[in-house]
């Protein structure tokens, strides 16, 4: 049973041997690396960086899209003993300097010709770094290519057979393995240390409850830069599932059709994304197809729901599910390839709605919860406990309280050394043990985990009411009208909200309505097009209490972006910055 990344990989080298343990694209085909090849690579790379100087606890950044090098880059530095250092490609120069200074590194890894423009922006000022190297050839003069490596790290081979193995086996489970810098909804990013043990004992946890297999084919397009992405891939290559990769966020639905994968980790947007692709083809399709779908819905959401409560199925029912499924589902459950036998979400709150359609049609949701300092998860739910609502219960080994004020607590093996270089950030967040999530929440009767949402995102209305803003804007972000929305109202007489219109539906709807407009503006100053989306909203809100409903409204001219610092890399809202940024436009919603 390994103990450390590096006996993980050197245990998947000789238990799996297969020709598919990853796939990527090249040329526009998919094309397999064995384990062999893997193997090959990893073990050759680590002895390269060991030529370059490089040492056990030295910190080398990885800067790169989702391809097998990046997990070559990062098993090779954990088998030298070093710590890895990712880095979300969507940030600016900026942000990617700061992290690879404030982690002192001393090599960065690099996809490409563009991300390379980055670093070669910021190369004069990085002082620690002592190696550049890219993953493709000929990106630039001042870096050398992995091939390079590797090549060095065989001739090392030849002169000492026994020293990679040496190495890998000198690791220990307490050693760090990894700093992964916490994308911040506010202030500077935190650089979390998560050792060997910490990792390790969330794949085994997560394995002992979630059915990865050697025959599974996964996908995997959420940045590797992601603690979640991260912690998926240590489970599928310490079960030798194959990984296949995106090309990119955008060409996800055509690699489902492509790779036909039983598993895939994903954040909620990307299920918010087809569940309002489904209703709007159904919303745009006869009357009667109309009704074929919401009853096909219905006999789906029935059928769930007995089988979620172990409730005995009528024959009846069951033909109802066989026949919904012919007429609806099937083709639903197509466009993912048609092999998927669960997907699972993290990252942010899943709709229950949304859940429950998935589950409906056969398409299961295992939704779970965690954070980057808890290496990441805390609970989850399983195929055979699942709770729509919830995020499951916490995962073997992992412990959860409630505090006094609703924040959830945490301990257990997985939970963070600390953060890089923060002692006192390290202390406030500890108290003995138990490490504050900044979550608030709730334990069911049955110990399912319930998130309510953010401590510091928790509105206080002027009338002292408490409001949870993700709630809200989750109800919203499946309207085929809306693409984002930021709920406000801290401190203020009523809730108001920033919407981010879908301009494709929006734009639509005007040409159909004879709404004249040249530019974004004209439609987001339009009384007719504010109160569509408005009519919108308080349509799905209908269910809220008074003081949570949405008051007032503005649009903007476009969605929240990250490279403008209004939402993190992993697409969670930095509201503090986006109030401060839409002030002026914020208090004009309030001047009556």
């Amino acid at each position: 049973m390994p103990q450390t990344l590096s006996q993980l990989f050197l245990n998947t080298v000789d238990s799996y041997p297969k020709e598919d343990l990853m796939l990527h694209k090249v040329e526009g085909d998919y094309v397999p690396v064995s384990t062999e090849r893997f193997a090959h690579q990893v073990k050759h790379l680590t002895l390269g960086l060991k030529n370059l100087g490089l040492n056990p606890g030295d910190k080398i950044i990885i800067l790169s899209e989702n391809r097998p090098e990046w997990v070559m880059a990062d098993l090779a530095v954990l088998c030298l003993g070093g710590m890895t250092v990712p880095v979300y490609t969507s940030l600016v120069p900026e942000q990617i300097r700061f992290i690879i200074d404030h982690s002192d590194a001393k090599a960065v890894f690099c996809s490409g010709s563009t991300l390379w423009s980055k670093v070669e922006g910021i190369r004069n000022q990085l002082k620690k770094v002592k190696h550049y190297i890219t993953f493709e050839s000929d990106v630039s003069s001042k870096a050398l290519t992995m091939d390079q490596v590797v090549d060095q790290g065989m001739d090392l081979a030849h002169k000492k057979p026994d020293l990679f193995e040496k190495m890998a086996l000198e690791v220990k489970p307490d050693q760090v393995a990894s700093i992964i810098y916490t994308s911040g909804t506010t202030g500077e990013p935190k650089g979390v240390m998560l050792t060997h043990h910490n990792f390790l004992s969330n794949v085994k946890s997560l394995c002992t409850i979630i059915p990865f297999s050697h025959e599974d084919t996964v996908l995997s397009f959420l940045p590797l830069s992601h603690v979640l992405e991260r912690l998926a891939t240590f489970a599928y290559i310490y079960k030798g599932c194959s990984i296949g990769y995106a090309e990119s966020v955008e060409t996800v639905a055509e690699n489902l059709m492509e790779l036909k994968p039983h598993i895939m980790v994903s954040v909620p947007r990307v299920f918010e994304k087809i569940y309002a692709k489904v209703m709007e083809n159904v919303l745009a399709g006869s009357s009667v197809e109309k009704k074929i779908f919401f009853w096909a819905e219905k006999v789906g959401k029935d059928y769930g729901e007995k089988k979620v409560e172990n409730q005995k199925i009528s024959g009846f029912l069951n033909l109802k599910r066989r026949v919904a499924h012919k007429l609806v589902f099937s083709k639903i459950v197509q466009k993912t390839g048609g092999r998927v036998r669960f997907f699972v979400s993290g990252g942010a709150p899943l709709s229950k709605d949304i859940a429950e359609f998935f589950y409906a049609m056969g398409l299961i949701i295992l939704e779970g919860y965690g954070l980057t300092e808890t290496s990441p998860v805390i609970a989850a739910n399983t195929l055979e406990n699942i709770r729509f609502g919830s995020v499951g219960k916490p995962i073997p080994g992992v412990e959860v309280k409630i505090a006094g004020d609703g924040e959830i607590l945490t301990r257990g093996p997985n939970v963070m050394k600390g953060y890089y270089k923060k002692e006192e950030e390290t202390r406030e967040v500890f108290e003995g043990e138990w490490l504050h999530t900044g979550d608030i929440g709730n334990l069911d009767d049955d110990g399912f985990l319930h998130i309510t949402d953010r401590k510091k995102d928790l509105i206080v209305t002027a009338g002292g009411k408490n409001v949870a803003p993700q709630i809200i804007e989750n109800l919203l972000k499946t309207n085929r009208y809306i693409t984002n929305v930021v709920v406000i109202g801290e401190k203020r007489r009523f809730i108001s909200a920033l919407v981010a219109p879908n301009f494709e539906k929006i734009e639509q709807y005007a040409r159909d309505h004879s709404i004249p407009f040249q530019k974004r503006r004209d439609l987001v100053q339009n009384q007719q097009i504010v109160d569509l989306v408005k009519n919108e909203i308080d349509k799905a809100t209908s269910s809220l209490s008074s003081y949570e409903k949405i008051k007032k409204i503005a649009l903007l001219e476009r969605d929240f972006e990250i490279g403008k610092g209004e939402i993190t890399p992993t697409l969670k809202v930095r509201r503090n910055i986006i109030e401060s940024k839409y002030k002026d436009l914020i208090d004009s919603l309030y001047e009556d």
